[in-house]
């Protein structure tokens, strides 16, 4: 990470202080960095709330992304609810910057109460292996519910990681952590005002990708992973996965194509054959809802069977959360292009991204097979009394039928039908073609999004 600029701004009301601010110079970027919990003790007071909240308005004003590094015991007891009071008001600030510019934290060690709640407002969260977060520790938990647990089960990196979802990110040490604050911060503006500045790439726009259709098994039912798809399609075949461990069916992650910028939603078959349930959703909503507010175009590669059955997840509210992702796409105005290779299906073909979600360019692979249901499925609820012969028969006349992306094109929700050879090439054009896209919302005060 850069020292700090010549032009560097200090923010500190007192030395006694666990935060300290300042405006530094990282991946061509003016930061506002904050460290809460920068001396020996690591609780807050007061004064810490109030300099964390100046800090947040500071960096809200002057347009510039915010990376904090906590390690934090909560709230100073000593100093009674006044030191609660004080991280009110810094929430309320980093709530105004939310979708203004960008904020990312980092967790350097044990961070509980107050602000792991922070945590929770950041758009991500970087957290080193040996840190934990959580807003009740497990004292409390063995007073309230009986139950035994340690620092590390109860809110360790690998649980945020793949249980939770709080962490983005998580890496071994603090150095690889500002490596990746860096190259996160590469794919991003300043702010919601700013479009990402992007690169000169040596990766030719036009560059043929034959070896993406090949990456498809000859049988719908059996996976492969989406990412061998993606990385030919991007630049130098490199992403930057977000949540990767967490609704692994899911695949977010931020690319460029032709240097541009641009963040990438798709199935991943090899969890869970690519359907999305209530982790994926959430997930895909507020990456989604990120990409929008800093102007990311969005490229989303579709293979789905649709949304994954079960009592269990209607029970939890499949129905509102599946919500999310539809509202998201929805509400977008950045450009937003969506690739389908292969299965499409029912519900989850509408929420990721379809022509009816309002995208603008809609492709599909000769494989693809856009439909409300596969085959069998369909025969089974169609003609349930035929026989097992009769039903084969069924299906092969319902894939030739039905099963095909011409048909989808016939009726206008397919733009274009491409080989896989030009799917790097076509995604390229329209993103340079949409470049100058301008599209606004009616106005209002503000949604409200299905939570």
């Amino acid at each position: 990470m850069d020292t700090e600029s010549k032009n560097s701004v200090k923010i500190r009301a007192k030395t006694t202080s666990s935060v300290i601010s300042n405006v530094v110079s990282l991946a061509g970027h003016n930061v506002m960095q904050i460290e809460i919990g920068s001396d020996e003790n690591k609780s807050i007071k007061p004064i810490d709330g109030e300099n964390l909240a100046t800090a947040a308005k500071i960096a809200n004003d002057q347009g510039i992304p915010i990376v904090c590094f906590v390690e934090s015991s909560g709230a100073d007891i000593l100093e009674g609810v006044a030191a609660v009071h004080g991280w009110g008001v810094a929430a309320r600030e980093f709530v105004r910057c939310s979708g203004k510019v960008p904020v990312i934290f980092c967790v350097t060690g044990a961070t509980v109460s107050g602000p792991a709640l922070l945590l929770g407002l950041a758009d991500f969260v970087i957290m080193v292996d040996d840190s934990y977060a959580f807003v009740s520790g497990p004292r409390m938990a063995e007073m309230f519910t009986g139950e035994t647990t340690s620092n590390e089960d109860l809110g360790g990196a690998s649980l945020h990681d793949r249980t939770t979802g709080v962490s983005h990110f998580t890496v071994n040490n603090l150095d690889e952590g500002k490596e990746l604050i860096e190259e996160l911060l590469s794919f991003l503006p300043d702010n919601t005002y700013e479009i990402p500045r992007g690169w000169i790439s040596d990766d030719p726009k036009d560059r043929s990708t034959p070896e993406a259709g090949v990456i498809l098994p000859d049988s719908i039912s059996d996976s492969y992973d989406i990412r061998d798809v993606i990385t030919c399609v991007v630049d130098d075949n490199h992403i930057l996965e977000s949540r990767k461990n967490w609704a692994p069916n899911l695949i977010t992650a931020f690319a460029s194509i032709a240097g541009r910028p641009v963040g990438i939603v798709a199935n991943q078959p090899q969890s869970m054959a690519g359907t999305l349930d209530i982790p994926a959703s959430q997930k895909g909503a507020r990456f989604v809802s990120f990409c929008d507010s800093f102007n990311l175009p969005l490229v989303t590669f579709v293979d789905t069977s649709g949304f994954y059955p079960g009592k269990d997840l209607e029970w939890r509210g499949m129905i509102r959360y599946g919500a999310q992702m539809a509202y998201a796409y929805a509400r977008a105005t950045v450009p937003r292009v969506c690739l389908t290779l292969r299965k499409s299906y029912g519900g989850a073909y509408i929420v990721m991204d379809s022509r009816y979600m309002g995208n603008d360019l809609m492709l599909a692979w000769p494989s693809a097979e856009i439909a409300v249901m596969g085959a069998k499925g369909a025969i089974e609820i169609l003609h349930r009394d035929a026989n097992d012969e009769e039903k084969l028969s069924l299906e092969s006349s319902y894939e030739e039928k039905l099963l095909n992306p011409f048909v989808a094109a016939e009726r206008g929700s397919v733009d274009r039908i491409i080989e896989p050879a030009e799917t790097r090439s076509e995604i390229a054009s329209a993103l340079e073609l949409l470049s100058e896209k301008k599209e606004r919302l009616p106005k209002r005060k503000h949604d409200n999004i299905p939570l």
